[in-house]
């Protein structure tokens, strides 16, 4: 597979990556071997970043597009993101009110979709059969 798809499924930043990585396919025995026992580099990578927008968004708690919204585009390093935690601009306070807004309301559909569904079980069908008057 490509380095990027490699870099994108170990969840790295693919420009962080030693040249030997981006510059050669990756197998998938590889990437299994990698991913069980990782090399030092990629434990650090994982580790300390630079990191990809998607790995910033979920440490951060907030989604893609609310990084997106608050101007964040380039990746961020560990350090980087404690430091946003430990003291949250108000970009960060209210993206992460927004995403637990959206978490609470997927919650709330999926139990109302799951309530719905045991009533549908729940109900037998009546009746013997077509339903309807004859056409």
């Amino acid at each position: 597979m490509k380095p990027e798809t490699a870099a994108k499924k170990l969840g790295i930043l693919l420009e962080a990556t030693p040249d030997e990585f981006q510059s050669s396919p990756v197998t998938r025995e590889e990437l299994a071997a990698m991913q069980a026992d990782p090399p030092e580099w990629l434990v650090d990578l994982r580790r300390e970043g630079p990191h990809p927008k998607g790995v910033v968004a979920a440490k951060l708690g907030v989604s893609n597009s609310g990084l997106a919204r608050a101007g964040v585009v380039d990746p961020l390093t560990t350090a980087e993101i404690k430091a946003l935690l430990a003291d949250p601009p108000a970009w960060l306070v209210e993206e992460r009110a927004r995403q637990a807004g959206v978490r609470a309301e997927k919650r709330r559909i999926a139990e109302r979709d799951a309530e719905r569904a045991a009533r549908g079980a729940a109900e037998e069908p009546r009746g013997g059969g077509g339903g309807g008057a004859g056409v």
